[in-house]
């Protein structure tokens, strides 16, 4: 399969700046696939959407401030992501301008000195601080690793502090936030338990790899790589749990339903992971551990968009998205979601 059937038209103006002025006052598109229609609602009614007996699963990873504005010896601007840790003191990291930052480069952060100690394959730096650790210094010098179609993403606002990140964040380690659950609040999350709905969380750490673009013209040709994940053992108890007793598993995010896939033993059942998502999801995967799908939309030619291709059907899908364009939704991290059950 093409990728480029993947690809639909999306005006500049639809990319959200901003995030919405409320959480949940977000504009949900309810997509029913068996139907084969959609509605347009707003996040906040999500309870009246679930059922009571829903299992909902969130990612509680922490985005960290990862983006670091730096400067070479001749003082011109070089800007840093730093994306995983190699050790305490180095860690690679997508750096801009890569053309002036080969090894042995040096660079600084205010007083913090730093060299680019080794290059990827496919063009991530390895930079080792001089003294101190690497996450010391996001600590004193981080920003929010704001996305690149966010005109001020190098300049974050006081609120992206905040609104970058989900009010049941807990376990550091993402480099973009699993937007999906930008839109809840903790009000809205009691509404939810007092509907019935349950709410059980995994961590996945989202990495580089979740804003790549698919360089393979086609679909069996991308591969996504692994994300450090752990599915808890009482996780993976209450979904296979929902699923003996006619249940449904509502996955928040594409994160969320990598980890819950991923997961999935010989059985048939969800087992309890500590180590790494691996699966690469594409139309044609069969899914068994998620019924439903919350997710925010996405770029054209994506991997996320594969996903979500993967779970309501491409043509659906492409559909639901071009009257989200049409019925001017906002798109993509600060953008408005889409519930597909």
């Amino acid at each position: 399969m093409d990728v480029a059937e993947f690809d639909y038209e999306l005006p500049p103006e639809r990319i959200a700046q901003a995030p919405a002025e409320s959480r949940d006052a977000s504009r949900l598109l309810a997509l029913e696939r068996a139907a084969g229609s959609f509605s347009d609602c707003v996040f906040g009614e999500l309870p009246r959407l679930l059922r009571a007996g829903d299992c909902l699963v969130v990612n509680d990873s922490r985005v960290i401030p990862a983006r670091v504005l730096a400067e070479d010896v001749d003082g011109r601007p070089v800007e840093l992501l730093f994306v995983a840790p190699i050790s305490d003191g180095v860690w690679r990291a997508l750096v801009r301008p890569g053309r002036r930052c080969r090894p042995g480069t040096h660079l600084r952060a205010g007083d913090v000195r730093m060299r680019v100690v080794g290059v990827d394959p496919d063009g991530t730096r390895h930079i080792a601080r001089e003294h101190g650790s690497i996450l010391s210094l996001l600590e004193s010098h981080g920003l929010p690793p704001l996305p690149p179609y966010i005109a001020r993403h190098a300049k974050p606002e006081p609120e992206d502090w905040e609104r970058y990140q989900t009010v049941y964040a807990r376990a550091p380690g993402s480099v973009a936030a699993p937007t999906a659950g930008l839109h809840f609040t903790d009000a809205l999350l009691d509404r939810l338990r007092a509907a019935g709905v349950e709410v059980h969380a995994l961590t996945l750490h989202v990495g580089p790899a979740t804003f790549r673009p698919v360089t393979s013209p086609s679909v069996e040709g991308h591969a996504l790589a692994a994300e450090p994940a752990v599915v808890p053992a009482e996780t993976a108890t209450a979904v296979n749990r929902a699923h003996a007793e006619g249940r449904r598993v509502v996955a928040v995010g594409t994160t969320v339903t990598r980890a819950l896939e991923s997961a999935v033993a010989e059985d048939g059942r969800v087992a309890a992971l500590a180590g790494t998502a691996s699966l690469t999801i594409r139309p044609g995967h069969r899914f068994r551990a998620v019924d439903a799908l919350l997710t925010n939309f996405h770029l054209p030619r994506s991997s996320l968009l594969l996903l979500v291709a993967a779970f309501a059907g491409r043509d659906l899908a492409l559909r639901a998205y071009r009257h989200a364009v049409a019925a001017e939704y906002r798109f993509y991290s600060y953008g408005d979601a889409m519930l597909i059950t």
